[in-house]
Order: structure tokens, then C-alpha cells, then sequence
């Protein structure tokens, strides 16, 4: 019975721990299909925040000179470029992802897959929009 019981504790654990998205999460150039940068995502109440903890890639430029709002010209170590993301049942939606590169900030919706994440960005409808695979750091 005790066995039982345990078993069962940690695959709720287990499956618990599968639909979250914080932590560490290495992002891949779409173009060059290389590591680019480490984003770390955590939880402000009950919205989800993503920031570029590490570059991998040194940028031609620090700062995200192309920025419309407020992370015009600030660097892009520690910028927060994923912002107010929801959890809902087993995807996080209703938030933001910018992308420093071009300045351009897409509704956004992520999903956990084992040690990937699928981030989706999109502008109007989720139809329109690109999907980039993130890999877990341990």
C-alpha cells in the first residue's frame, strides 16, 4: 500500500512539474539553427515573465537598438522579453514576446513538450505567426 501510495505521489509530481515553464531555457537562431541565448522564465503572481539570462551569440550591437517601448537602447542581457503570460491548463497564452533582434513585440503562447518548450509568436491570429523550440538547461 505504502508503495502504491508513493508511486502515485510522484507521478502527480511528475505531471505537475511537466506543465511548468520556469527555469532555463536555451534558444535557437531560426536562420542559423544555433544556441543563441539562455532565457530564464519566472512568476510574478500569477503571470509568467521570460528575461535573456546569457547570451550565447555575441550580438553586433548590446542593445536593443530597434526596440519600440520601453527597452528602447537597454541592453539585451537581462532585458525581460517575455512578459504577463497566464497559465491556462496545460499552455501559458494572453502574454507578450519581443524580439530583440527586430524590435517587434508578438502576442504569445508557450507549451510544454518534456524538456522543450514550443514558443509561438503571432500578431492577430495564432494561424499567422512562427514557432521556435526552446531545450531545457539543466
Amino acid at each position: 500500500m505504502k508503495k502504491s501510495a508513493f508511486a502515485f505521489a510522484l507521478s502527480l509530481f511528475s505531471v505537475m512539474s511537466f506543465a511548468q515553464i520556469e527555469g532555463k531555457w536555451k534558444t535557437i537562431d531560426d536562420e542559423t539553427k544555433q544556441a543563441k541565448s539562455i532565457v530564464e522564465i519566472y512568476k510574478k503572481g500569477d503571470k509568467y515573465f521570460g528575461k535573456i539570462s546569457q547570451l550565447l551569440v555575441k550580438p553586433a550591437n548590446p542593445n536593443c537598438t530597434e526596440c519600440k517601448d520601453d527597452r528602447k537602447n537597454r541592453p539585451l542581457l537581462g532585458m525581460e522579453i517575455i512578459r504577463g503570460l497566464k497559465k491556462d491548463g496545460d499552455e501559458f497564452t494572453d502574454g507578450s514576446i519581443t524580439d530583440p533582434k527586430s524590435g517587434k513585440t508578438y502576442k504569445c503562447t508557450i507549451k510544454r513538450n518534456g524538456d522543450q518548450l514550443s514558443v509561438r509568436g503571432y500578431l492577430g491570429f495564432s494561424l499567422i505567426g512562427r514557432t521556435q523550440t526552446w531545450q531545457k538547461v539543466n
